[in-house]
């Protein structure tokens, strides 16, 4: 596989689905986001798992999960989350990616969205840069 179909791959995987997703808001006013996303206890995951990225988001997932000697230290869910602040960037190729804190409220089961206790993780967001 080219490394411009693995990056495409890394792009539609972590950008697409987190560039536009679901928002709703609870009875509270709160808004949260719904969508498929990356989760990782830590920054330096994150980091890690982009840097093992090849096409198979899975495959690096386990390495990572191996690394940390965790089989949950990250994952690829559908979740409810707030999200938080910036707290830093990965690069592969061409592709730039915000590591962003979240705040996991919910996850997808069966018949919808199941609130959980809240937890606070790791995630990637695509940004889009642009040549000045």
């Amino acid at each position: 596989m080219s490394f411009a179909t693995r990056i495409g791959l890394l792009f539609a995987l972590l950008a697409s689905p987190l560039s536009a997703p679901a928002q709703a808001a609870d009875d509270a006013g709160v808004d949260y986001e719904a969508g498929t996303s990356l989760v990782c206890d830590t920054q330096a995951q994150v980091e890690r798992f982009v840097k093992l990225f090849t096409g198979d988001a899975q495959a690096a997932i386990r390495v990572v999960n191996a690394e940390e000697q965790n089989p949950s230290a990250c994952a690829i869910m559908n979740v409810a989350y707030l999200r938080g602040a910036q707290v830093g960037m990965a690069r592969h190729g061409d592709s730039a990616f915000a590591i962003v804190r979240i705040l996991v409220v919910g996850v997808e089961t069966g018949s919808g969205i199941a609130p959980v206790r809240p937890a606070v993780y790791f995630s990637l967001f695509g940004v889009k840069e642009f040549a000045v």
